[in-house]
């Protein structure tokens, strides 16, 4: 059986939105680790966060009160099918800080309950709230992975992201979807960043984080990236790496290219081909360069008139 957020919070199961809110402030403030410095303390107050956090919210409350707290962490089933019949499961973001800062307000909103000399104010729980600096949460970092062709040609993503949206009445939320849209530039490497400002969770006392993606380059089967460059990989056998031949080398965007190699082919040579590498961001009308490296395969066996005829031909 699941942990039962109205006894954490001291309540029974008919308590009203305005109980849960009387009820955490009081036990918020009586258990903060600041003021309790039992060694339980920071469980205690993480506990009381997760149970607010669930019942002040009508969907997540909605949830919990049917189908307890193994329907509401690991989904409920949908009315309408779909790609996905499930509902996606509750997982509290474990910060019961900033569960208490959104509620009271304020970048350090306990400090207000103790005077210079440290000792205890006692002060009306309504002037608390939103006397802080208004503070932004941190921003929220996720990858976003690209191919080599994505990178090429440039496209257009569509992320879908789940956050909290404050209501009308400005005080309950509810959590709804939306879907950022990301404009992928020719020639944009690993590690580009973009950056949706304040699309994070909403709160009454909170600046909405800011979101950003950061670009990640997908393994390719026949290329690697070398900043501009694309660089690629032939198997040629010994005799032609000594008396030279052509290559052939697909590009990313589908032309063959006929490659003669007229160079003695030695295991560090590489043969730069200009302009078939990846578009320049700053002029996508211009490319890097193709770097093809070679893999020489040796014969496996030599009749004694060939070596005869190598031995010739190279130590003479």
């Amino acid at each position: 059986m699941g942990q039962d957020y109205y006894a954490v919070l001291e309540l029974g199961r008919g308590a009203t939105d305005a109980d849960i809110k009387k009820a955490y402030r009081k036990l918020a403030l009586k258990n903060h680790p600041l003021k309790c410095k039992e060694p339980w303390a920071p469980e205690r107050f993480r506990r009381l966060a997760e149970a607010y956090d669930v019942l002040s919210d009508p969907m997540k409350k909605g949830i919990y009160d049917k189908f307890g707290e193994e329907g509401l962490k690991g989904g409920i089933p949908l009315e309408f099918g779909g790609e996905n019949p499930w509902t996606a499961g509750y997982v509290f973001h474990n910060n019961p800080d900033k569960v208490f800062r959104e509620f009271f307000g304020g970048d350090n909103p306990f400090a207000e309950f103790f005077a210079e000399d440290g000792s205890e104010l006692i002060l009306p729980f309504g002037g608390l709230r939103g006397r802080g600096a208004m503070k932004q949460d941190p921003p929220i970092v996720r990858d976003l992975c690209l191919s080599l062709e994505d990178l090429f040609y440039g496209c257009t993503k569509k992320i879908k992201i789940s956050r909290r949206v404050m209501n009308e009445d400005g005080q309950t939320s509810t959590i709804r979807d939306k879907i950022l849209t990301i404009d992928v530039q020719p020639g944009w490497k690993q590690g580009t960043r973009i950056t949706f400002e304040k699309e994070g969770d909403q709160g009454p006392n909170i600046i909405p984080a800011d979101i950003t993606f950061v670009v990640q380059e997908k393994l390719h089967p026949r290329f690697k990236r070398a900043n501009d460059n694309l660089a690629c990989v032939t198997t040629i056998p010994l005799g032609k790496a000594l008396i030279g031949c052509t290559v052939d080398v697909r590009t990313l965007d589908g032309r063959l290219l006929n490659i003669p190699i007229n160079d003695i082919v030695h295991p560090k040579y590489c043969k730069v081909v200009p302009g078939e590498g990846m578009p320049l961001l700053q002029d996508p009308r211009r490319r890097g360069d193709l770097l093809i490296y070679f893999n020489i395969t040796f014969p496996k066996k030599l009749t004694p008139d060939k070596k005869m005829l190598l031995k010739s031909a190279l130590l003479s």
